[in-house]
């Protein structure tokens, strides 16, 4: 893999990640459009992704870092009954991420090695868009009954939306989108379900990034290449989430990435049909 190559797969993730699109779809499709695998064995791939991760996460808390820093406090004020709204969605956030990090921890692998072929990732992102679009009819039939803040959710409604993350390990489906979908389900609007979703996949984005830093620290022949990426995934994911809130906030809806994943995914479903080679 060359260095323009890793350096175009930073902008992806950095995009991608935070758009319902599903990052891990784009990643694997868009390289083998053009006749190029990931190839998981090469020694620069692994601490290139742990800082992509890492730069995603870090765009993240710094976009909320002022709500972030109600949570940690509302966190521990909840031991002595001060938690308040900030103690009630710190909790909400550890509910809500525990199925994901569990699952991910004793399956995620054995998933991944089920979509090797492109066509079946292809179907999957036809299927995100699918949902993307129902996610958008369900917003706009619960509208007239919104929750004002996502720290109005129950344990067992930020617990279900926890859940939705799961669908997520399989490529083509995407966290954001899925988390999204099911905050509209239990009855946020776009903008509030956006934020939680963001709030939620931190921890997620996080610690996928923590867990394998030890891989990035010690291969200092490919740090800089690493740290420049995750440079690139930090300002394009930054960027991401600045528009997505603000599209969401005026009212933005989820079935225009739906036509666009539906789009995406059903060309590259024609073009690996057509060259099954390419398919993986």
């Amino acid at each position: 893999m060359t260095l323009a190559f890793l350096l175009f797969l930073s902008v992806l993730q950095g995009v991608t990640e935070l758009f319902p699109v599903s990052s891990l779809g784009h990643t694997l499709l868009v390289p083998a459009l053009f006749g190029m695998h990931l190839d998981k064995h090469a020694p620069q791939l692994i601490p290139f992704l742990v800082a992509l991760h890492l730069g995603t996460a870090l765009a993240l808390l710094l976009y909320f870092a002022r709500r972030w820093i109600s949570i940690v406090r509302g966190f521990f004020g909840s031991f002595t009954g001060r938690g308040g709204e900030d103690g009630h969605m710190a909790w909400a956030l550890i509910v809500g991420t525990i199925p994901t990090g569990l699952i991910g921890l004793l399956f995620e692998k054995k998933i991944e090695n089920l979509f090797h072929d492109m066509r079946i990732v292809a179907i999957a992102l036809i299927a995100n868009g699918v949902l993307l679009w129902l996610g958008d009819k369900i917003q706009r039939r619960t509208a007239s009954r919104m929750l004002s803040s996502p720290s109005r959710l129950t344990l067992k409604q930020a617990a279900l939306v926890g859940i939705a993350q799961i669908g997520a390990l399989i490529p083509g489906f995407s966290r954001s989108g899925l988390t999204m979908i099911a905050g509209a389900r239990v009855g946020l609007s776009a903008e509030k379900a956006a934020e939680f979703s963001f709030l939620l996949g931190t921890p997620i984005i996080l610690a996928a990034g923590v867990l394998e830093l030890p891989k990035l620290l010690h291969d200092h022949a490919q740090l800089m290449d690493a740290l420049l990426g995750g440079a690139l995934t930090f300002v394009a994911a930054l960027l991401s989430i600045t528009f997505l809130m603000r599209y969401f906030e005026g009212r933005g809806r989820l079935s225009t990435f739906g036509v666009y994943c539906l789009i995406a995914g059903a060309l590259c479903l024609g073009w690996f049909i057509l060259h099954p080679e390419l398919a993986g």
